[in-house]
């Protein structure tokens, strides 16, 4: 299981927005509902690595939130609230938030897991962290851009160009300078390395 602890940046001198988070995380799908934990921060339980990495990139797209991912046991039965679980994926995932706040220039995130897959956490953090920077660095024209392309759609380019008023040259530029055919493939490389973090016995079933 995957427990995502995330914390506001300048909290004390900037409003909650813990509520915007929540919001925006609304569509992706967790075990246990996303709430806030306590004060400027807020926890959710989830169990698919895809949904994790959809989860950080929303947060480092929206900037101002340190990602903390830990990976392990959630004990069961699972509570009805993040803020009642117990396990060690709780535990990675303070770890984590803590060592998120000290990443310097890099993405805010970290991914903290099992003593024996401690490699495999890092190797993902990486990779993550990476595609990340990307994320982080693309602008507001780039993304009106490249919310409305649609992966594997033939086509989709032109009709983006005209939805936009563009050249589909145009659309074609800012979707390589902004790395977004490679991010569908980053995204599942992550997933498959949260995945196998996540297993006990190190093996991979996909």
């Amino acid at each position: 299981m995957f427990v995502l602890t995330i914390d506001q940046a300048a909290s004390r001198t900037s409003p909650d927005r813990i509520p915007e988070l929540l919001a925006l995380l609304r569509p992706v799908q967790a075990v246990l509902p996303w709430e806030r934990s306590v004060g400027d921060e807020a926890q959710g339980v989830l169990a698919d690595p895809a949904d994790v990495v959809d989860a950080v990139l929303l947060c480092l797209r929206a900037g101002g939130w340190y990602v903390g991912i830990g990976v392990g046991v959630v004990e069961e039965p699972f509570p009805s609230s993040p803020r009642e679980g117990r396990g060690s994926a709780f535990v990675a995932a303070r770890r984590a938030v803590d060592r998120a706040k000290k990443t310097g220039d890099r993405a805010p995130l970290a991914v903290e897991g099992p003593g024996g897959h401690a490699d495999v956490a890092a190797e993902a953090e990486g990779v993550l962290a990476l595609l990340g920077r990307h994320v982080m660095g693309r602008s507001e024209a780039e993304w009106r851009i490249l919310d409305l392309l649609q992966p594997g759609e033939r086509g989709t380019q032109t009709v983006v160009a005209r939805s936009l008023g563009i050249s589909p040259q145009a659309v074609s530029k800012a979707a390589a300078r902004a790395a977004w055919h490679e991010e569908r493939t980053v995204r599942q490389a992550v997933a498959r390395l949260l995945a196998w973090a996540d297993r006990p016995d190190g093996v991979l079933t996909h």
